[in-house]
């Protein structure tokens, strides 16, 4: 059994796509994982499935959720071991910043520098991104909602053709948790 995270993009935002999280723990029981559960209403899945084949497993989630609710939704499915090796490669010093501050957003294949070509990173500053593997680090002080740099990295010429979705470094950490427990079967009271 491998233990994955399901990263729903987009849903119960300010009312739209609304996937209750009970429904989609159950969903994902019916599909045949296990020991599923849920952390926060944004879509953010831990299961565990003897399937080793990540897009197989999130194709499958979509459909799922496309039939139950109407509506598709893009989904990542990353093992926890790739979820601890991108935590652990954050190239900004995490343990000093408050979760608000860092993001990750996980991209459904690699991406190269050449995809943000034009941003002037100087003229950004104090904010700034690195890539990583399938993934993208962000450093925003202010937070998200006030990123001028977020909103140049999310341009459509940008993230054409690839599903990404973004987390912070509050919940990077909190789901990396949640992967370790499932795989040491150590739970403890968490839903």
């Amino acid at each position: 059994m491998t233990t994955y995270a399901a990263l729903l993009r987009g849903i119960n935002v300010s009312g739209h796509k609304k996937v209750p999280m009970a429904e989609l723990r159950a969903l994902l029981t019916e599909i045949g994982h296990t020991d599923v559960r849920t952390h926060l209403q944004s879509g953010n899945a831990v299961f565990s499935t003897t399937s080793d084949d990540e897009e197989a497993i999130a194709a499958e989630l979509e459909q799922a959720i496309e039939k139950r609710f109407g509506f598709p939704v893009p989904c990542l499915v990353r093992s926890g071991g790739y979820l601890a090796a991108v935590a652990d490669a954050c190239p900004f010093p995490a343990a000093e910043l408050e979760g608000r501050q860092l993001h990750v957003t996980y991209y459904g294949q690699p991406v190269d520098a050449a995809r943000f070509e034009g941003i002037d990173a100087a003229a950004h500053l104090p904010e700034e991104f690195r890539l990583g593997d399938r993934a993208l680090y962000l450093y925003a002080p202010d937070g998200l909602g006030r990123s001028k740099l977020a909103e140049a990295l999310a341009r459509p010429s940008r993230t054409k053709g690839i599903t990404a979705t973004s987390r912070n470094w509050n919940t990077v950490v909190k789901l990396v948790e949640m992967t370790a427990d499932a795989e040491t079967g150590d739970h403890g009271a968490r839903a």
